[in-house]
């Protein structure tokens, strides 16, 4: 079977890479890469130092040995803490370093809902309420209504949370005003929730790692693989 790469450039304390390959189809192989460590808690400061386009051309650079056809950079806060125009400069940060092709995870929530056709949305974030509210303003930079928004308050081990906390947040946080939910960080874990989430509230869920390959894959040209869920249905 012919294979199809595609590289994936992650925070350096990004725990969930088994998450990532269940979206993966069997010819398709991820290579995955860490920047650079330091020790900071999960705060706007974090999203910051893993946002500089230096460290994540680095990054990108790390894959290229193996030819992926498209590059993603995974972690929403990195893409969304300088809003539309930090998301923009990671890409070309990306395509700086060789990538033939590259996406970042907040641009593929925003081609998400603009697939889905949603424009009013609540978000649910594992953060602290300044990082939640700078998901807030980046949706709202692109033209995406946020009607309700719901955080854990988490600095750390954000891989650890249960399913079952997710989606009591999703629950409270629900309205509705809001046409889908997005829930944010690449961080946390999601893929057997959201089609179970989707029927109990009837409305398209999307979350981070979620978004991040169906965009990559969308790309090299291969289709996300979670049965029932909306955004890959659509």
């Amino acid at each position: 079977m012919h294979q199809v790469g595609i590289g994936v450039v992650t925070p350096y304390d990004f725990a969930l890479d088994r998450e990532l390959w269940r979206w993966v189809p069997d010819d398709v192989s991820l290579y995955v890469t860490r920047l650079r460590y330091a020790p900071l808690p999960v705060t706007v400061d974090m999203a910051v130092h893993v946002s500089e386009p230096d460290q994540v051309e680095a990054g990108a650079a790390n894959v290229l040995a193996v030819s992926p056809l498209v590059t993603a950079y995974a972690c929403t806060a990195g893409s969304f803490v300088k809003g539309m125009a930090g998301e923009a400069a990671l890409v070309a940060a990306m395509r700086a370093a060789g990538a033939p092709a590259a996406v970042t995870t907040s641009g593929a929530m925003l081609a998400a809902l603009a697939h889905l056709g949603a424009s009013t949305v609540t978000t649910v974030t594992p953060y602290t309420a300044d990082l939640t509210t700078g998901l807030t303003s980046y949706l709202m930079e692109a033209g995406i209504e946020v009607a309700a928004t719901a955080g854990l308050g988490m600095t750390s081990r954000i891989w650890s949370v249960p399913y079952e906390t997710t989606a009591e947040l999703v629950r409270s946080a629900d309205c509705r005003e809001a046409q889908a939910i997005v829930i944010s960080c690449t961080n946390l874990p999601t893929y057997d929730l959201i089609t179970r989430l989707e029927r109990e509230l009837d409305k398209p869920v999307i979350t981070a790692n979620q978004v991040t390959m169906w965009a990559a894959l969308s790309v090299a040209g291969r289709k996300a693989v979670g049965a029932g869920q909306r955004l890959l249905e659509a």
